[in-house]
C-alpha cells in the first residue's frame, strides 16, 4: 500500500523513544554474560612521576580476584584514534593524574576495588607543567622524548619545532604584515577557555568476552563501533577480523564517546581470566580522566580601516592537548571545518598549536575546538566595532562574505547566508526592552562551519511481507538518526512508516561507517540509504516489468507503485514476486565527499540583567537563528537547536574542569555545574529557509551551531549592559564583579589598553 503522504518534514517520534522512556533499552551496563567479572583500574595520584616499582601480589591475595594486570606485564602496547602515544597501562612513567598504572578483574565489585588498595606503587616524582603557555618555554619539563616516535604519528603536522609541541595546523592568504601597515587601527586581545566536560549521563563503560577460539567481542558505551575495533586491534597487536564489536545504546556523546580507551584494559583482563569482564567507570573517574575539551589560549590580532573594513588577521590558538594525543583524530582539532570564519578579510593567518601538559588528554567535544575560537572571535568583533565607534551588528554587515566571495583563508563560498541569518536574528530580537530595574545589555555572536563527510553504508533488504528492513551501520547516539533513516526509505520508496523497520548492524554485518562526527550523518549515511533504495528499486523492476506484462524500460515509479502503459502494481506485490524464495537485499558501502566550499550559519542574539553589586548576570532570553534547508523531520531538528542552546548556556555560565596542580577539583556533578531546567531562560528559533543543502532532500546540517556562539553572545551583552569586559570563561558573578571594580567606569583595564 503507498504512502498517501510523504513523511519529509513530519513530526515523526523518535524510533527508540519506547524502548528508552519504558527502561528496555539496554545500554552497556545492562549487558550480562555468564561468569562476568567487575573490573576497576588504578591510576596514578601525581601529574607527572618515574614508576619505580609496582608490587601487584597483594591483591591476589583478596578473595574472589581472578585477574591482576600492571603496566610492567603489558609493556609497550599503546592505544589512540591516530596517534598512538597513550599507554593501555603505564609501565615506566605516568603523565597525569588519572593516568592508569595497573586493573583488576574480581567477582565484585567490593573485591575489586579492594585488590587496588593491596597494589604498593613507589613513584618518583618528576616536575610538572599545566598551562600551554608555559609548557612552550625552553626550561618546562619535557613530556615526551619524540612524538614523531609514535605509531600514527601525524608527520606533515607535528610540531617538533616547539617544546612540547605535538601538532600544529596552519593556514595563510594574502601578506599579513602589508595588511596591518595598510590598516588605521591594530587591536590584539588575549583570552583562556578552561577545560569542560561533555556533560553525558552514561560514563564510559565495556565489556570484553573472548570465545573459545579467541574471537574477541565487545559491547562498549561508543558510538564508533568500527574506529573501536581499528583502535583495540591495534593497540592489542590482533587483526581487526578477530574482534565484533556489537551496538548498544549510547547515553549521550557530545564528542566524547569516539574512543576505545579502556577496552584493551577489559581485553587484557579478560585473556588472564579466561572469563567476560566488564569495566565501568563511575562518574567521578569519567570527570578526572576521560577526554575533555581542551585549556585554550586564543590571542586575536585584527586591522581595519576607519569606515570599518578588516583588512588583516593574524590569530594563535593554543591548546593544552594534555599528557596524551590519543584521544582526537590526527591528534588535532577539526578546526578547518570553521576557521574560514564568516568574515571577508583580504590578508590572513591562523595556527593551532596542540601542546602537550600533566592535565588529563583533550578530546572531542560538540565541533571541535569551536566555542573557545569563536568565544574570541566573536569578543574581539565585539571590541573592534567599540573602538571604531560601529553599532557591533552594523560592523559584521560590513564584513560578512557573501556569495561567492572567499573566507579568511581562502575558500571560495557558495550558499552563504551569515547576512540573511543576522538580520534574521536581530529582527526576531526586536528593540530593546526599556531600561528599568538592573542594568540590561544586548549582545551578538555567529558562528558557521563546513560539515566532514567520510565513509558510511546501509544495508536494505525488500522482506516477503512487503515491508522493508534498513541495517544501518551508525550508532545512534541520541539525535535521532534511525528516526531520519527510517523516513528516508518510507519516502523514496513510497511506503508507510509501519512497513519500514530498522536495525543497527554490528562489525560484522554491516558496511564500514566511521560513526557520527562533523554534523555529517543526514549528509552521508542519508546519502547511502537513498542509494540503497534507488539500487533496491531498480532490482524490483524486471519483476514489475513480468507483473505488467511490458519490458522494463516502460516501468515508471511514483509513490511506492510501479507503473506500466496500461496497469500498475503496488511494491508490496513486486516485492512479493521478487522474494518467492529469499528476501532481497542490496549493500551500499558509500564514501561521501568533504565539501569544502559551503558553511552553513548560525547567528545569536542574547538579552542579559547584570546585577552590579553581585555582579549575577541573568539570561533573559536568547534567540537563535539558522540558514536550513528541507527539515526531515522538525521534531529532532528543533531538539538539536535547543540541547545547543543549553549546552552554550553552559559553557558560557558555569561549566569549568577545576584543575589543581593536574588534579580535578570538582570531579562530581554537584560541583560540575551543567545548567538545570531553572537556569534556560526563554529559547527563540529563526529558520532561514534556502536551497543548496547538500544532504538528502537538500536538507542542511544541523548538530554543532547554537552551542558555540552562546559564551561570545553573552560576554557581549554583559559588556554592554555595564562596561564590563571579560576575557575568560565561565563568566560568572566573580569574574564580572571583579571586572567592575577593576575600573572605577564599569569598562576593564583590559578594554582600555
Amino acid at each position: 500500500m503507498a504512502a498517501t503522504s510523504s513523511p519529509i518534514g513530519a513530526p515523526v517520534p523518535r524510533l527508540e523513544g519506547p524502548e528508552k522512556v519504558t527502561g528496555r533499552a539496554t545500554y552497556t551496563a545492562d549487558v550480562s554474560l555468564p561468569g562476568t567479572l567487575w573490573a576497576k583500574v588504578l591510576r596514578s595520584p601525581h601529574p607527572h612521576a618515574r614508576i619505580v616499582h609496582v608490587d601487584a601480589a597483594p591483591a591476589w591475595q583478596v578473595p574472589g580476584v581472578r585477574a591482576v594486570v600492571t603496566g610492567q606485564d603489558v609493556p609497550g602496547h599503546f592505544v589512540g584514534k591516530t596517534m598512538r602515544d597513550m599507554p593501555v597501562l603505564c609501565w615506566d612513567r605516568v603523565r597525569f593524574v588519572g593516568d592508569r598504572v595497573a586493573a583488576v578483574a574480581a567477582e565484585t565489585l567490593d573485591a575489586a576495588e579492594a585488590a587496588l588498595d593491596a597494589i604498593r606503587v613507589e613513584y618518583e616524582v618528576l616536575p610538572a607543567v599545566f598551562d600551554p603557555l608555559a609548557a612552550m618555554q625552553p626550561d618546562a619539563p619535557l613530556l615526551h622524548d619524540d612524538v614523531s616516535s609514535y605509531d600514527g604519528a601525524p608527520r606533515h603536522w607535528l610540531a617538533t619545532d616547539v617544546h612540547n609541541g605535538v601538532t600544529r595546523l596552519a593556514w595563510a592568504k594574502g601578506d599579513v604584515e602589508r595588511g596591518f601597515r595598510e590598516a588605521d587601527l591594530v587591536l590584539e586581545h588575549t583570552f583562556r577557555i578552561p577545560a569542560r566536560h561533555e556533560g553525558y549521563l552514561e560514563p564510559h563503560g565495556c565489556l570484553v568476552a573472548i570465545d573459545e577460539d579467541g574471537r574477541i567481542q565487545v559491547w562498549t558505551a561508543g558510538k564508533a563501533p568500527f574506529r573501536t575495533r581499528v583502535q583495540l586491534a591495534k593497540a592489542i597487536g590482533v587483526p581487526e577480523e578477530r574482534i565484533r564489536v556489537h551496538p548498544i545504546h549510547v547515553g549521550g556523546d557530545f564528542g566524547g564517546k569516539g574512543d576505545a580507551v579502556d577496552v584493551p584494559i577489559a581485553y587484557f583482563l579478560a585473556r588472564q581470566a579466561g572469563r567476560p569482564v566488564k569495566l565501568l567507570l563511575s562518574y567521578a573517574e569519567d570527570l578526572m580522566a576521560s577526554n575533555p575539551s581542551h585549556p585554550t589560549v586564543v590571542t586575536i590580532r585584527s586591522g581595519v580601516t576607519r569606515d570599518g573594513r578588516l583588512v588583516a588577521r593574524s590569530a594563535r590558538t593554543v591548546h593544552a592537548s594534555g599528557a596524551y594525543a590519543a584521544l582526537k583524530p590526527n591528534a588535532a582539532l577539526s578546526t578547518w571545518h570553521y576557521v574560514g570564519g564568516p568574515y571577508r578579510v583580504a590578508n590572513a593567518a591562523f595556527e593551532f598549536l596542540q601542546v602537550a601538559t600533566n592535565t588529563v588528554p583533550g578530546g572531542y567535544f560538540r565541533a571541535p575546538g569551536a566555542h573557545q575560537f569563536t568565544f574570541a572571535l566573536e569578543c574581539h568583533t565585539d571590541l573592534l566595532a567599540a573602538e571604531l565607534g560601529l553599532d557591533p551588528a552594523e560592523f559584521r554587515l560590513r564584513n560578512l562574505i557573501g556569495e561567492g566571495e572567499e573566507d579568511a583563508v581562502g575558500n571560495r563560498m557558495r550558499g552563504i547566508k551569515a547576512r540573511e541569518v543576522l538580520r534574521a536574528a536581530l529582527d526576531a530580537a526586536g528593540p530593546r526592552a526599556s531600561a528599568s530595574g538592573l542594568p540590561q545589555g544586548r549582545g551578538i555572536a555567529l558562528f558557521g562551519r563546513q560539515i566532514g563527510g567520510g565513509a558510511g553504508g546501509a544495508v536494505l533488504t525488500a522482506e516477503r511481507d512487503g515491508s522493508v528492513t534498513l541495517l544501518s551501520p551508525t550508532i545512534d547516539q541520541g539525535c535521532g538518526t534511525h528516526t531520519i533513516a527510517r523516513q528516508l526509505v518510507a519516502a523514496e520508496l513510497g511506503l508507510p512508516l509501519e512497513q519500514v523497520r530498522v536495525v543497527v548492524g554490528d562489525t560484522d554485518t554491516a558496511p564500514y561507517d566511521e560513526g557520527p562526527r562533523a554534523s555529517r550523518v543526514t549528509y552521508t549515511e542519508g546519502q547511502a540509504v537513498l542509494q540503497a533504495c534507488r539500487e533496491l528499486r531498480a532490482r524490483l523492476n524486471e519483476h514489475a516489468a513480468e507483473l505488467l506484462y511490458c519490458r522494463e524500460a516502460e516501468v515508471t515509479w511514483r509513490d511506492g507503485v510501479f507503473y506500466g502503459p496500461e496497469r500498475q502494481v503496488s511494491l508490496a506485490e513486486v516485492v512479493a514476486r521478487a522474494t518467492r524464495t529469499r528476501p532481497l537485499t542490496v549493500t551500499v558501502a558509500h564514501d561521501a565527499p568533504h565539501v569544502e566550499d559551503v558553511s552553513y550559519f548560525c547567528a545569536q542574539v542574547a538579552d542579559v540583567a547584570v546585577d552590579p553589586e553581585t555582579g549575577q548576570v541573568q539570561v533573559q532570553r536568547l534567540v537563535t537563528a539558522h540558514d536550513v534547508g528541507t527539515i526531515i523531520n522538525p521534531v529532532t531538528h528543533q531538539g538539536q537547536i535547543d540541547g545547543g542552546a543549553v549546552t552554550g548556556l553552559g559553557l558560557a555560565l558555569t561549566e569549568e574542569l577545576l584543575m589543581e596542580d593536574g588534579r580535578i577539583t570538582n570531579a562530581h556533578l554537584g560541583e560540575y555545574k551543567l545548567p538545570t531546567v531553572a537556569d534556560i531562560p526563554p529559547l527563540e528559533t529563526v529558520l532561514v529557509h534556502s536551497p543548496g543543502g547538500t544532504g538528502p532532500h537538500e536538507a542542511k546540517a544541523i548538530g554543532e551551531f547554537s552551542n558555540n556562539s552562546p559564551p561570545a553572545a553573552i560576554a557581549n551583552a554583559v559588556a554592554d549592559a555595564v562596561g564590563a569586559r571579560l576575557f575568560e570563561l565561565p563568566i560568572t558573578a566573580e569574574r564580572v564583579y571583579r571586572a567592575l571594580q577593576s575600573s572605577p567606569s564599569g569598562r576593564t583595564a583590559a578594554e582600555r589598553r
